[in-house]
């Protein structure tokens, strides 16, 4: 048995140690109880000591949970650690605590600046021999999880429930408040006899400087000290250790400069395993258990009922009380003291729900989960960058949320404008607050959709920013200004000279149009031009609608069109057919630049024709491959440049015999391929009857190699496009009559089925059918015998 103490006389044999899980209602409610009993002189808390400091921030009411300490490196923000609490977590309580009654607390864990420095000191695992890659292998199969074998000794398959049953579920008039932690003390006592250190050779440093700490407290403030920790590392504090064997451990340890502040955090991050390690699956629920004063089960059914009805979904009082009853009775047929989260569930699926998990997951999102968000106040410590954030999101009205969220934006508005500049900056500098979405609406450049959604590692990216300047505006600007020279492709800048204008960054627009002058002067490659001009068009139109002065942006979109112009035709011979693919996703993206351009800018009403000119070349040129061709007769039809017999003519030419079934299946891909392509075959027939004509006389040994393009350009049809097609090429060709009796200039389709071509079935289908026959017949005749 261990030393542990007694009622009477908590602190009787040294320190006061209350093992906890953390984030554990049952372990926050008894550790409020032992604190309140026992009245230390100092609380201990398990928890990075340079966060000291921050503590008497707990008094602040601005300051909600769940919150985490977040530790990052100086001069490496990336480089971070979280301590997350939630109201219910055990070290909060103690927190809370010691503020409230004015009696000093501090934490005692193993310093951030060795936690961090110690990360990094690990080096490249890919680097690590053979022999210390299956040394880590064997620790971490060997590591025991103290709660899993604690419930199988108890005779239970879930740890969780096991920890509900003897934890959670305790009365709230606790008679003995050390009890449960003596139980514990002596659990883990056994454990750690039994498995050491479990598999984590770095709690051994660990609880050397814990042992450290206590002691110095103890000399400081006497024997009245409390320890709020793991439950795990209980043991090997009270175990007696030399200071010199506790120094030796710490000695040699890596150190790097540090950084601690409060940040928000939310339910679901807690939901993971972070920080202390001890990741819940259900923090919404624990929330609650900790937070109901008496019939937790009934409250939460009450919750999920209101849930559900906000939904729209007929729950009643009735409903409510049957599924109460339910969780009960389950509780009492598996031997439980009380309805835990897994019998409420249960209740909730069968009658709330009526059987569907589909209702079942928004209750296990919205309420076991939870999209809780914890508040920081302004005077805890922060880099500028993160205030200045702060100071904007007021200004305009953004408050960070958990739960994610559409935003509809009007351009033409001040303030959304500024929420749009404001969103773009912070995506520019790795900030992804907000993700552009889909417009349900307009989809015109004056409105913009945002999806947002607060994570807490957002704090460490605001963190990393901050070595670009000290407000948003500066820090965008200085990394613009350093990605644009940094950029290796021409298409990287001009991306970046959209993202500018979309930001609102005018300063760092001069930079980034003299790379990209530099680049496009420089580039040959018609490719990369052709893959830069759009963004640079979208930038101009973008400018237009923020009012941005894009003159300069302009003349470099004009120049890199003419240049496109010109080499775009030898660039377009000899292509093979995954560059001839790539190539042609360059001509469309050009060919709705170039449009959108000459409506942009005065002065350059020359640039269409020269590009139609350019559609004609690649049209016409055999060294083409029959995919561009194909799509350059395309597009000039589109803009009503060809009149429909002359494109006929060319697809004539193009499915003539004498050209290769390939050639011709990528011409037909590239010309009723994309957007329209089935629409354009549906009300020209001519055409279609040129496609189907050609893709009858395709060689039985040939129609494997083209059917998987034919399959490919049309089966991107609308289903009903394909039906409508379909029932245009089962009727067939038609007699050659045109209307009113006149023959026809060019094959049709006739509006009834040919029945010339239908009765070549028949003797196939008297022989499957057995029959003999004395005359010729019809289809329509041998089928009316067949139904009667």
């Amino acid at each position: 048995m261990s030393d542990a103490p007694s009622p009477a006389g908590a602190f009787d044999s040294g320190p006061l140690l209350l093992g906890v899980r953390h984030h554990g209602p049952g372990s926050a409610r008894a550790v409020r109880a032992a604190l309140d009993a026992a009245a230390p002189a100092v609380v201990l808390i398990e928890g990075p000591p340079e966060a000291d400091p921050l503590i008497p921030l707990a008094a602040d009411p601005a300051l909600r949970p769940p919150v985490a300490l977040l530790a990052h490196a100086v001069d490496e923000p990336g480089r971070s650690a979280f301590w997350p609490l939630a109201e219910f977590s055990p070290e909060w309580v103690a927190i809370r605590w010691a503020v409230e009654q004015g009696v000093p607390a501090r934490f005692i864990d193993l310093p951030a600046t060795h936690t961090l420095a110690w990360e990094e000191d690990t080096g490249d695992p890919e680097e690590a021999s053979e022999e210390e890659a299956s040394e880590e292998e064997e620790v971490r199969h060997a590591r025991v999880d103290p709660l899993a074998a604690l419930a199988e000794a108890a005779g239970y398959d879930d740890p969780e429930r096991w920890w509900e049953d003897a934890i959670e579920h305790r009365g709230p008039g606790l008679r003995e408040p050390f009890a449960p932690f003596a139980a514990l003390e002596d659990a883990m006592g056994a454990l750690r006899e039994r498995y050491g250190d479990g598999g984590r050779p770095r709690d051994l440093v660990r609880e050397a400087y814990m042992r450290l700490q206590i002691r110095a407290a103890r000399k400081e403030f006497g024997d009245e000290v409390a320890v709020v920790c793991g439950a795990w590392h209980v043991p090997a504090l009270r175990a007696k250790a030399t200071v010199t064997a506790d120094r030796a451990l710490l000695k040699g340890l890596p150190k790097l400069r540090t950084d601690l502040t409060w940040v928000p955090w939310t339910h679901r991050r807690l939901a993971r395993s972070s920080g202390y390690g001890a990741g819940i699956d259900s923090p919404g629920w624990y929330a609650h258990l900790f937070g109901a004063p008496d019939r937790p089960v009934e409250r939460w059914l009450t919750k999920v009922a209101g849930l559900l009805r906000e939904e729209d979904r007929i729950v009643s009082s009735a409903h409510v009380i049957e599924a109460v009853r339910l969780a009960d009775t389950l509780a009492v047929m598996r031997g439980r003291p009380l309805p835990g989260l897994t019998e409420t569930t249960d209740a909730v699926r069968a009658v709330l729900c009526e059987g569907s998990d589909v209702p079942l997951s928004l209750v296990y999102d919205r309420l076991v989960v939870g999209d809780v968000l914890g508040e920081v106040p302004e005077s805890a410590p922060a880099v500028p960058l993160q205030r200045d954030l702060a100071r904007e999101q007021r200004r305009l009205r953004l408050k960070p949320e958990a739960l994610e969220r559409e935003l509809e934006l009007d351009l033409r508005g001040e303030t959304d404008a500024a929420r749009g500049r404001l969103l773009h900056r912070l995506r520019l500098l790795g900030v992804g607050w907000g993700e552009p979405a889909r417009s349900r609406g307009s989809t015109g450049t004056f409105r913009e959709t945002w999806r947002l959604r607060w994570e807490p590692e957002l704090s460490v990216r605001i963190a990393e920013a901050g070595v670009w300047g000290t407000t948003v505006l500066g820090a965008a600007t200085a990394k613009a200004e350093a990605d644009a020279v940094a950029a290796r492709a021409l298409a990287d800048v001009t991306a970046l000279a959209e993202r500018c204008l979309l930001a609102g960054l005018p300063d760092a627009l001069p930079v980034v149009m003299r790379v990209l002058a530099d680049r496009a002067a420089l580039d040959a490659d018609v490719s990369h031009l052709a893959q830069a001009l759009p963004a640079l068009v979208r930038s101009l139109r973008y400018g237009d609608v923020r009012g941005t002065d894009t003159g300069a942006l302009a003349d470099v979109a004009a120049a890199l069109a003419e240049r496109v112009f010109i080499g775009l035709p030898p660039a377009c011979a000899t292509l093979d057919t995954d560059a001839a693919q790539e190539m042609r996703g360059h001509v469309d993206a050009v060919h709705g630049a170039v449009g959108l351009l000459a409506e942009t800018l005065t002065g350059h009403d020359g640039l269409r024709p020269r590009w139609r000119a350019v559609l004609r070349t690649l049209s016409q040129r055999d060294t083409v491959p029959g995919l561009l061709r194909g799509r350059a007769v395309r597009l000039l039809l589109d803009d009503g440049v060809l009149e429909a017999e002359e494109v006929a003519r060319l697809m004539g030419l193009a499915l003539s015999p004498g050209t290769p079934p390939g050639d011709a299946a990528a011409w037909v891909e590239g010309f009723v391929g994309g957007g329209g392509g089935g629409l354009l075959l549906v009300h020209d027939e001519r055409l279609l009857a040129l496609v189907d004509a050609w893709l009858t006389s395709v060689p039985a040994d040939a129609f494997t190699d083209v059917l998987p393009l034919l399959r490919r350009t049309f089966s991107a049809y609308e289903p009903g496009v394909r039906r409508t097609l379909g029932e245009l090429v089962r009727r067939g060709p038609g007699s050659g009559a045109g209307a009113g009796g006149h023959p026809a200039t060019s094959p049709g389709f006739a509006p009834e089925a040919d029945a010339g071509r239908a009765d070549a079935v028949l003797p196939v289908l008297h022989l499957l059918l057995g029959l003999t026959p004395e005359q010729p017949r019809s289809m329509d005749d041998d089928l009316a015998g067949v139904g009667k």
